[in-house]
C-alpha cells in the first residue's frame, strides 16, 4: 500500500498503479491507444484483432462496477494494426469509489505505455443539436462533481500537482474526429459536457442551469479520468452518446434501460467512427 511522508495510506496510490501495471506489461501490454467504453457500448469490442481479455478482478488493485452495461473486462488486442486496449467499463463516484479510484485505471494504463486516452461515455442532450443518436466530440468540460482524484497530499510521480486544463481535449484529436465523421455522415458535433455526481438523473431546472453555464450535455462520468491523464501529460479525446434529450425537453421520464438501448444502437456508428481515426490517431 502506498504511504506519503504522513505515514498515511493512500488506496488507489502510486505504487499500486504501478504493481498493476508490472501485472499487465508481464502478460504483453503494449498498447500506445486506450479505450474506456461507456454504458451500452460494448460492440465497439468486436473490432479487436488476437483478443486477449483481462477480468479486472485479476489486475491488481483494479475497481470494479456494478452498474449494469459494464462489462469488468480488459480487452487486449490490435485494430487497423494499432495495439489498442479496451476497458470495458468503468467505476462511477456515484457508487462510493472516491476520484482517485475511478481515475485509477487510467493511471494504470498510462504507466504501462498508453500516450493516447479515448474516452467513451453515454450522455443526456441539452443543446438543439444534441440528438439522440448522435455523438459529441468534447471540446471542453464543466467539472460538477464536487470532487478531484488530484485532491491529496501530492505524489509528484504522478506529475505536476496544478495541471493546466486549459486545452484538455486535443485539438489535432477533435479536427481528425469530426474529420472522419463529416465523410462517414455519422451526425456528430463539438460541445461542452458537464459532469455531475449522480445516480439520480438531473432536474429541469438544473438542466436549465447548465444549458445556461454553457453545457451542451451532462452526464455522470469521464472528467475524472481525463484530469488524471493531463497530470500525466497523455492525450485524450473524449466522445459522448447522446442517449436521450436531458430532464424536461423530452417531456418522458428518464430510464437506465432506454440509455442501454439507445447507446447500443448507435454502438456501431462509433465502431465506424473509431476505424476511421484510429490509425491517424497513432501516427501523430
Amino acid at each position: 500500500m502506498a504511504r506519503h511522508k504522513s505515514g498515511n495510506a493512500v488506496p488507489h496510490g502510486y505504487d499500486e498503479a504501478a504493481e498493476a501495471a508490472e501485472f499487465l506489461i508481464a502478460r504483453g501490454f503494449v498498447a500506445r491507444v486506450a479505450i474506456t467504453l461507456g454504458s451500452g457500448l460494448q460492440e465497439v469490442v468486436g473490432k479487436l484483432r488476437g483478443q486477449v481479455k483481462i477480468p479486472f478482478n485479476l489486475i491488481p488493485h483494479f475497481p470494479r462496477t456494478t452498474v449494469q452495461g459494464h462489462g469488468n473486462t480488459l480487452h487486449l488486442g490490435t485494430w487497423k494494426k494499432v495495439p489498442v486496449a479496451i476497458l470495458e467499463g468503468r467505476a462511477h463516484c456515484y457508487e462510493g469509489h472516491t476520484p482517485a479510484t475511478v481515475a485509477f485505471p487510467v493511471r494504470v494504463l498510462a504507466l504501462a505505455g498508453v500516450q493516447t486516452f479515448i474516452l467513451t461515455c453515454a450522455a443526456g442532450g441539452i443543446a438543439a443539436k444534441a440528438k439522440p443518436g448522435g455523438f459529441m466530440v468534447f471540446s471542453d468540460h464543466l467539472h460538477l462533481q464536487g470532487a478531484n482524484p488530484l485532491v491529496g497530499v501530492h505524489d509528484p510521480r504522478w506529475g505536476g500537482q496544478f495541471v493546466d486544463l486549459t486545452a484538455t481535449y486535443d485539438p489535432r484529436l477533435r479536427r481528425i474526429t469530426m474529420r472522419a465523421a463529416a465523410k462517414l455522415l455519422v451526425p456528430s458535433f463539438e460541445g461542452v459536457y458537464a459532469s455531475l455526481l449522480g445516480p439520480t438523473y438531473e432536474t429541469p431546472a438544473e438542466i436549465r442551469a447548465l444549458k445556461r453555464m454553457g453545457a451542451d450535455s451532462v452526464g455522470m462520468s469521464t472528467v475524472p479520468e481525463v484530469m488524471a491523464a493531463r497530470q500525466l501529460q497523455r492525450r485524450v479525446l473524449a466522445i459522448a452518446t447522446i442517449s436521450n434529450r436531458a430532464a424536461g425537453l423530452a417531456g418522458t421520464p428518464l430510464l437506465h434501460e432506454e440509455v442501454l438501448a439507445a447507446c447500443r444502437a448507435a454502438s456501431h456508428h462509433l465502431a465506424d467512427l473509431l476505424d476511421a481515426v484510429l490509425p491517424q490517431i497513432d501516427s501523430l
